[in-house]
């Protein structure tokens, strides 16, 4: 049986599907990450480009360039955050906010990043694994 997760923005006008398992889900507590979900961390998974596509609202999508080499697409109607790539750093990685998942999905592991910048009011109280 083919494997396929589909997922969308809030507004549903952007949807995407993809066709591999999912891998190294994360929880970014980056300061840049926070700003661009609103909320003390951002939680993305990482899946191979060839495996994420669009499949509606593409041109609704917009670019923005955070840092350096890194892209955070969003859709243009409702803002919602639909991928982030790093074509230099991470090539061939398509990393996806978990949250825009319509597909059920239990991830097996979980880690916690950039915990030395995460937001002072938020307390990690899980016991994935938390790396700097």
């Amino acid at each position: 049986m083919a494997i396929e997760y589909k997922g969308s923005c809030l507004c549903g006008h952007v949807r995407y599907s993809i066709t591999s398992e999912i891998e190294d889900v994360s929880h970014c507590h980056c300061s840049m990450c926070r700003k661009a979900h609103g909320a003390a961390f951002a939680t993305y998974a990482n899946v191979p480009v060839a495996s994420h596509r669009f499949v509606q609202g593409a041109d609704l999508l917009r670019v923005f360039n955070s840092s350096g080499h890194t892209e955070r697409i969003f859709c243009s109607a409702c803002g919602s955050p639909m991928l982030w790539r790093n074509n230099v750093e991470f090539p061939g990685v398509a990393s996806f906010p978990l949250g825009s998942l319509d597909t059920p999905f239990q991830p097996a592991v979980e880690r916690h990043i950039f915990v030395g910048s995460k937001a002072p009011w938020h307390q990690i109280g899980d016991t994935w694994l938390q790396a700097e």
